[in-house]
């Protein structure tokens, strides 16, 4: 909201406005290129999923916007600051304004789910234990978990493991949440809760979502606006209606989950057709 102020003083990021800004992102490992000179914005108060199979680069592309990795050349803009340059002591302060919810869960065995949800309240701010323990109540209570505090994480099924970890996502009140494959692992029934959630997370609070997968159900449940990556490249950038109505063949390929030796056929019999080689082949 306009004129709101984030804990440090700060004006929150106005709805419809870039909170995450990629220009020309390239990212190697040693000589290999995984990300080829990408960019989109994330608009604050949106969800934007980043679609890919595997080895598509998604999950680089999500360690990199998080300062997991470096990024090769590029960059990377997060709330109008240069995040990719910035020192570390800078991006930390930032990743205070950031949630991340990881495909495992990466909750910690040996504390409790109250335990894990309080840890980043006890890092990083000064509050007294007995406001700890309210918000963390409230956090719990907000993914649906409530009564479930003094629960070790091995005592909880995928499903719930995947709301503590949201709900240790959120424990300071991030501006940007970032998802990595929310539903994966999850029977049909408990991902669909999952989405529903992220998608209710994002209508409470007006946050802005990011997040990666590949399940097309998921996907177009939950977003805003959808990125395909392939081979780390963006090769489709528009809303769930446009990728759905969209031709262009590297995007029916995964929509419609051609295999490779097809969709090979159906671009040289194009080629022959018009004469042209198609940006995909080039």
């Amino acid at each position: 909201m306009a004129g709101e102020l984030t804990p440090k003083g700060e004006p929150a990021i106005e709805r419809g406005a870039p909170a995450i800004s990629v220009r020309d992102l390239r990212v190697k490992y040693g000589e290999r290129e995984i990300l080829h000179g990408i960019n989109f914005d994330a608009l604050a108060g949106q969800t934007l999923v980043i679609l890919g199979g595997s080895g598509s680069g998604k999950s680089t592309l999500l360690r990199t916007l998080v300062g997991l990795e470096n990024p090769s050349s590029g960059n990377i803009w997060i709330r109008g600051k240069d995040f990719a340059s910035m020192p570390e002591s800078d991006r930390d302060e930032l990743r205070k304004k950031m949630g991340m919810s990881f495909q495992s869960g990466a909750l910690f065995g040996s504390m409790t789910v109250a335990e894990n949800v309080a840890l980043p309240l006890r890092e990083h701010t000064q509050l007294d234990q007995s406001t700890i323990d309210i918000m963390v109540r409230m956090k719990l209570n907000q993914v649906g978990l409530s009564g479930f505090e003094n629960y070790m994480p091995a005592q909880l099924s995928g499903g719930m493991k995947k709301r503590a970890a949201i709900a240790r996502a959120l424990a300071m009140d991030p501006e940007i949440l970032f998802f990595d494959e929310p539903s994966a692992g999850l029977d049909p029934i408990i991902a669909a809760g999952i989405d529903d959630l992220i998608v209710a997370l994002k209508k409470a609070f007006h946050i802005t979502i990011l997040v990666v997968t590949h399940e097309l159900a998921s996907a177009f449940l939950i977003a805003d606006r959808m990125i395909l990556l392939i081979k780390g490249n963006i090769v489709a950038d528009g809303t769930p209606d446009e990728l759905r109505a969209s031709m262009q063949p590297r995007v029916r390929q995964f929509l419609d989950r051609i295999p490779e030796k097809e969709l090979t056929a159906e671009i040289d019999y194009l080629q022959m057709l018009t004469g042209e080689i198609p940006p995909e082949r080039q």
